[in-house]
């Protein structure tokens, strides 16, 4: 399986072991690693038989929404980063040795920059209509604060099967 964690984030992918499959020609992304997968997808000349989009980085904001946010993530990346871990849904956790515990599972965070983040708002989706043969599986959470969600559930449903998890935030947890 390939695997790409989200935005600023190296998540393992047993975070996400209730929805995706750990099999050989599965590839999955949670959030800004979803659009990572699709290019992958895209891109590779190895065999994928699904590809399965957890919490897609899915947005909708005007060009002066994506400057205000680049804007605080220059100015102070770590409260950037704070405030989206909570916004996401994550309430309990810290920092400890340079890593940030949550929910007794480590989510460290990695080099990224302001070009990541402008990647990460203006993705096109559109790409993913060149994806033929694979099946494709996309889970959103109900309660998810982070993502366009009614735009990404209307705009997915037209390339795979779309599940909606009921009380569940970014991080597809209740």
């Amino acid at each position: 399986m390939k695997f790409f964690s989200g935005f600023c984030v190296d998540i393992d992918k047993s975070f996400f072991k209730e929805y995706i499959e750990d099999k050989e020609f599965v590839t999955a992304g949670f959030s800004y690693g979803a659009q990572k997968a699709v290019d992958y997808v895209l891109n590779t000349s190895k065999r994928v038989d699904k590809l399965q989009l957890l919490s897609p980085a899915f947005f909708t904001y005007s060009q002066k929404i994506i400057e205000l946010n680049i804007n605080a993530f220059k100015k102070d990346k770590n409260s950037y980063i704070k405030n989206f871990l909570t916004k996401a849904g994550i309430n309990k956790w810290k920092m400890e040795n340079g890593e940030w515990r949550i929910d007794e599972e480590n989510i460290q965070i990695t080099k990224c920059d302001e070009n990541d983040l402008y990647k990460l708002f203006t993705f096109e989706w559109e790409r993913i209509s060149k994806i033929k043969d694979i099946k494709i599986e996309v889970f959103l959470g109900e309660y998810d604060k982070i993502i366009a969600l009614k735009k990404a559930r209307d705009f997915f449903v037209n390339y795979g099967d779309v599940y909606f998890i009921k009380k569940a935030n970014h991080f597809l947890r209740s």
